[in-house]
This record gives structure tokens, C-alpha cells and sequence, in this order.
């Protein structure tokens, strides 16, 4: 089985550059799972619209999961019970689930999708323990988890206790791609960060004149995307050959 997984893809200059994109990458690594990270997909950056959850579902996406800004379109919470969108598991209580099962030739592959606690929200669940639990009661062939987490070293700790138990385990949210691939000591593949899909010369997806001005003044105005040259940043995972390799396109 082979997945290719899309990360953050941030506002419309995320859309776009993904739906313009998918049919080719589609034809280059012929993925037979394709996920996505759709929490910044809205025009402002924040949650998904139905609109766009269509656009994917027509494209042949098979999962969207989430992230911090899962409820950023109160939209969601109309369709989402009837959808492939996995917000994070470990809400305290919250519409949707936070795992889906996805088949594919006779094979069973567990999304599951998580938020970070370090430097974001406390009021959750243990992430390390909601995964575990969730992993014990669905018994499918492979587990791929979407960890959506602002430290790194959470991330990395994540990838550690879940090895041997998940096949996969990739970190979204802080939009840089790292260079970490690899395949942990009992064979769980893992990445740090598989980077954003949207404006390569904002700041992590923002105007970067916004967020330089917070920086230096310690306020600005509200978040803006920028529209500059885009970026789609993926990674091609190989479950039989046991390899994840990073993807990188720009305009």
C-alpha cells in the first residue's frame, strides 16, 4: 500500500496549488491512499468549507484530517458527521471522530488524527494515550497518524512511543518541512514535519510584512495569506518497501 499524504494546505493559494498539482503527482508515485491536511484550507486561513471538502472528495482524496483550527468554519460541524474529515482525537468532547478506517484491496488502513499539547492547548486529552487506546480497540492492517503538534520534540516523542505500534507517524502544524524522514528502530515511518501547501514567501502562510511588524512591535494588523509564489509540500509512503520520501514543488 502506498500513501501519499499532503500537508497543510493554506488557504485558497493551498487549494489551488494542490487541485492544479494532484493529477500529476497522482501519475508520478501512484499512491493508492491519498490524505490530506485541510485545517487551513478556508480563505482566512482557518478551518475548511464544505466546498472545498467536495473539491477533495472529487479528486480522489480518501481522508482529511485536522488540526487546531478544525472549528475555524462552523460549516463543518453540518457535514462532518457524514464526511472523511478526522479532527483530532483527543478533544475532550467534540463532533466527528477522530479516527477513520479506510479499505483498499482487501487491506485496512486507521487514520488517525491528533493535537499536540506543548505550547497550544492543555485542556486535551493525552495524545499518547488516545492514539494507543484507538489503536488497540480497531485492529486494521496498517495505522497512519497525523500528529498536529507545535513542538518537535513531542512530535519526535510521539513517533518513539507509538514505533512498532503505528506503521506511520507524521507531524503537521508548523508549515516547515523538516529533513528527519526516516524509519524509527522498530520500523514505524516517521517525519517531523511535512511542511505546508500554499504562499512559499510569507511566513509560514502569512504576509510577511503582518508578522515581521509582531515581531518588532509586539502587535500588527490581523492575519492576512500572502500571495506570493506557492509551494506544495508531501510525502510518498511505501507500507510494503518500508520507505517515506519528502516532496517539494513550487511554481
Amino acid at each position: 500500500m502506498k500513501i501519499l499524504f499532503v500537508g497543510d494546505i493554506y488557504g485558497e493559494p493551498g487549494r489551488k496549488m494542490l487541485l492544479n498539482n494532484l493529477e500529476e503527482l497522482k501519475q508520478t508515485y501512484r499512491p493508492n491512499i491519498i490524505i490530506v491536511n485541510a485545517e487551513n484550507s478556508a480563505n482566512n486561513g482557518r478551518g475548511i468549507t464544505q466546498k472545498f471538502y467536495k473539491e477533495l472528495m472529487q479528486a480522489g482524496v480518501h481522508s482529511v484530517t485536522m488540526g487546531n483550527h478544525v472549528w475555524g468554519q462552523n460549516e463543518l460541524t453540518e457535514f462532518i458527521y457524514d464526511s472523511r474529515v478526522v479532527r483530532p482525537i483527543n478533544f475532550i468532547e467534540a463532533p466527528g471522530k477522530g479516527y477513520d478506517v479506510i479499505k483498499y484491496n482487501n487491506q485496512t488502513l486507521l487514520v488517525v488524527n491528533a493535537l499536540g499539547r506543548t505550547f497550544m492547548n492543555a485542556n486535551l486529552e493525552s495524545p499518547f494515550f488516545e492514539i494507543e487506546k484507538v489503536i488497540d480497540a480497531v485492529k486494521t492492517d496498517y495505522v497512519f497518524v497525523d500528529f498536529h503538534a507545535e513542538a518537535t520534540s513531542e512530535k519526535v516523542a510521539l513517533g518513539h512511543y507509538l514505533d512498532g505500534k503505528a506503521s506511520v507517524v507524521v507531524g503537521t502544524h508548523t508549515h516547515i518541512q523538516t529533513a528527519d524522514e526516516r524509519v524509527l528502530p522498530k520500523g514505524t515511518l516517521y517525519i517531523t514535519d511535512v511542511g505546508m501547501t500554499g504562499p512559499l514567501d510569507g511566513i509560514i502562510g502569512v504576509e510577511k510584512d503582518i508578522v515581521i511588524k509582531r515581531f518588532i512591535h509586539g502587535h500588527s494588523a490581523p492575519n492576512q495569506v500572502a500571495i506570493t509564489r506557492n509551494q506544495l509540500n508531501a510525502v510518498i509512503i511505501d507500507l510494503k518497501q518500508k520507505t517515506i520520501k519528502r516532496i517539494h514543488l513550487e511554481d
